[in-house]
């Protein structure tokens, strides 16, 4: 049983770099081996939001992208985990429809709070975010999908005696740069909706992912000030997430999830290699500091030079990168029972790196958190 750990209790564990706005946390344990985690804010908020949540017998991991502002990628942080968290405790372990049913919870309380925001707040309503959401528990690997976020496995493939790691995509981008995303959007409406703009394929002109939580004025015609659409009954955008489920094997040997700063630069295959080749310690920040060094190619530009923009102007060379790498040394998702941890934890980078906000690492015990929960 678990909980986020979003509050802000507790010292931050994790290390800023000479890169200012990068926040890492070299290698911690989990029920089922190791991992590692690193953000970079390009934004003037960071946008990403993230945790790993670790418990003797599951581990669960989180990525959640915003755009538009953060109030949505911090809303899904704090409170996504929490229904996930009741529901597990109900029906006594994970299931698809159960996880969907957090998003679909998750979705219900954000359109609630801008309802009582839109007074005040009325930008609210334009804000969103998109979701990943990975769970390991007995022999399980369940991921649950909105938006472009991804995660990739790294498995190990041979071919007489040749031995080699392959990478598998887990999840499918919601992005109506893919075919296939667009034919799914375009059959849900009879108008056209998705245009091509400024080199890029756009749900009417504004957005690409055509799954999110929030983005309310694309989902609720009361809250939209595109006459047409208002007229509409059927939302712009989903919230229903992609879930799938497997059976972890001893060939499957890490798993990576990032939010699409680092897709946007790096194949997946070309990530995976990274891991291979590299020390686990510091592994996560490896592969935002190659997505960067990416750019700077592209540029005919250093590092050092990106390093040095500030917060805000840095969005014009990348987005915000989240990378969760995790290692899967138990083989076929056996818990390790010597994971020194017994009550679990959980572990959150800061709020926002540049004033390094909020970044968490706490243990907790299992009774606790049931009492918390339930009064």
């Amino acid at each position: 049983m678990f909980r986020s750990c979003y509050k802000g209790l507790g010292k931050c564990l994790g290390l800023r770099n000479s890169d200012g706005l990068l926040w890492q946390s070299d290698l911690k344990q989990h029920a089922y081996g190791e991992f590692s985690i690193a953000v970079v804010q390009a934004n003037s908020t960071l946008e990403d939001q993230s945790q790993v949540i670790t418990t003797p017998n599951a581990t669960y991991v989180g990525v959640f992208d915003g755009h538009g502002g953060p109030e949505a990628s911090r809303f899904v942080n704090k409170y996504l985990f929490s229904f996930l968290n009741i529901f597990e405790a109900e029906q006594k372990g994970l299931s698809a429809d159960m996880i969907k049913k957090a998003f679909s919870d998750t979705e219900e309380e954000f359109h609630q709070l801008v309802r009582r925001e839109m007074p005040v707040r009325p930008q609210m309503a334009s804000v969103g975010s998109c979701c990943l959401v990975g769970a390991i528990s007995n022999n399980e690997l369940y991921v649950a999908n909105l938006g472009d976020s991804r995660v990739v496995l790294g498995r190990r493939t041979t071919n007489g005696r040749n031995e080699s790691v392959v990478a598998v995509r887990l999840s499918n981008d919601h992005n109506v740069a893919d075919e296939e995303v667009r034919k799914e959007v375009e059959a849900l409406h009879p108008e056209p909706i998705v245009v091509h703009c400024q080199g890029v394929w756009r749900i009417n002109g504004i957005i690409q992912v055509s799954r999110s939580i929030g983005d309310v004025y694309l989902k609720k015609p009361q809250f939209s000030r595109d006459p047409l659409f208002q007229l509409s009954k059927a939302p712009v955008l989903s919230a229903e997430p992609a879930v799938i489920s497997r059976k972890l094997e001893a060939r499957d040997l890490f798993l990576i999830f990032a939010s699409d700063g680092l897709w946007e630069q790096l194949s997946d295959e070309a990530v995976v290699d990274i891991v291979v080749k590299n020390p686990r310690a510091g592994i996560a920040k490896r592969l935002v500091t190659a997505a960067i060094q990416e750019v700077a190619k592209k540029l005919d530009m250093k590092y050092s030079e990106i390093k040095k923009k500030p917060k805000g102007n840095r969005r014009k060379f990348h987005d915000d990168i989240t990378v969760i790498v995790i290692y899967l040394d138990q083989n076929a998702g056996s818990p390790n029972r010597k994971y020194k941890h017994a009550n679990g934890g959980c572990i959150t980078p800061p709020v926002d790196i540049f004033s390094h906000k909020t970044g968490i690492l706490l243990e907790f015990s299992t009774f606790q958190l049931f009492k918390a929960d339930n009064g």
